[in-house]
């Protein structure tokens, strides 16, 4: 796979979608052995939005991205890679309801103790009840907006 050189971070997919590009920040910084001790703004913001999430609920890493206001579920997804493990991670969802891979058993013990509404498919594989367990931060939105006024 080729890297596109030609796209900035945040850029990809915005104008097909209708909204503004999301600037130059970018998570993707350093090397794995040699990065910065400074959380780029971009990763601080969605982080704050992950603790936000109460007890119980989920958001997707587009519904993040969207509550933000730039970005996209794999900047946001890229975030919660590099940077997710001191907040409440296992909040911020795949779409689909699956728990996060590697980590199912460890999700699933944090929804459980949650009581974040699960499912099980025809398999028998457990999953998150996305229309019971979705939160869209609305409460949370307007208490933030009232703030600023």
């Amino acid at each position: 796979m080729v890297a596109r050189t030609d796209v900035r971070a945040g850029h990809q997919g915005a104008r097909r979608y209708g909204r503004k590009p999301s600037g130059n920040r970018s998570v993707m910084y350093g090397t794995m052995g040699g990065m910065s001790g400074e959380l780029p703004e971009y990763a601080e913001r969605v982080l704050e939005a992950a603790e936000r999430i109460p007890p119980g609920r989920v958001m997707t890493y587009g519904d993040v991205a969207e509550w933000l206001g730039e970005g996209g579920p794999r900047q946001v997804g890229r975030v919660m890679a590099l940077y997710g493990g001191a907040v409440p991670w296992w909040r911020v969802v795949r779409a689909d309801g699956r728990p996060l891979p590697g980590s199912e058993l460890r999700a699933l013990e944090h929804y459980r103790a949650e009581a974040t509404p699960l499912r099980l498919t025809a398999g028998g594989e457990a999953r998150l009840n996305m229309p019971r367990a979705r939160w869209d931060g609305r409460e949370e939105r307007a208490a933030r907006d009232e703030g600023h006024i």
